[in-house]
């Protein structure tokens, strides 16, 4: 089973035929460009169902990989990763060590991006300190600003 749940709401995917790509979209907060091209990119972990007509037609376990999905890139993972782990999900049991490891590994990157952000914002806090304690002190004039030289004419 998928490790994100979306919430419940009155019209629920699986109540019948599914939704429309559209209403995908909105429930899932991406493009409906986004719902094609994850499907192209072999991200998707089912066929995506299709009405007689060939429209698709989405359900809750479509809704909740597509979350999966738009987390994993919002950290971070490349889509080769992205479409490797869910190649793996759509293999089904036996192959759990190798998405352990994949979902590891994008975790210690994800951890040492997160460490140098943290860094930076040390940095922006520094600079915020300053700035505050200078307008507070009246002495913002003191502030370092960087002057070009005079070019002679």
């Amino acid at each position: 089973m998928l490790e994100v749940k979306l919430e419940s709401s009155p019209a629920e995917p699986d109540s019948g035929g599914g939704l429309t790509i559209a209403e995908a979209a909105r429930r899932t907060g991406v493009s409906v460009h986004t719902l094609r091209y994850y499907e192209r990119a072999g991200l998707v972990v089912t066929t995506v169902d299709r009405t007689a007509g060939g429209r698709r037609r989405y359900h809750r376990l479509d809704l909740e990989w597509i979350n999966v999905c738009t987390r994993l890139r919002a950290t971070g993972m490349p889509i080769r990763s992205i479409r490797r782990y869910a190649q793996l999900v759509s293999a089904g049991y036996g192959n759990e060590q190798e998405r352990l490891a994949l979902l590891e590994a994008h975790r210690d990157e994800v951890t040492a991006k997160l460490a140098e952000l943290a860094e930076n914002l040390k940095l922006i806090d520094h600079k915020i300190d300053v700035y505050r304690g200078r307008i507070a002190a009246g002495d913002a004039d003191q502030l370092w600003a960087p002057r070009r030289p005079a070019v002679p004419r």
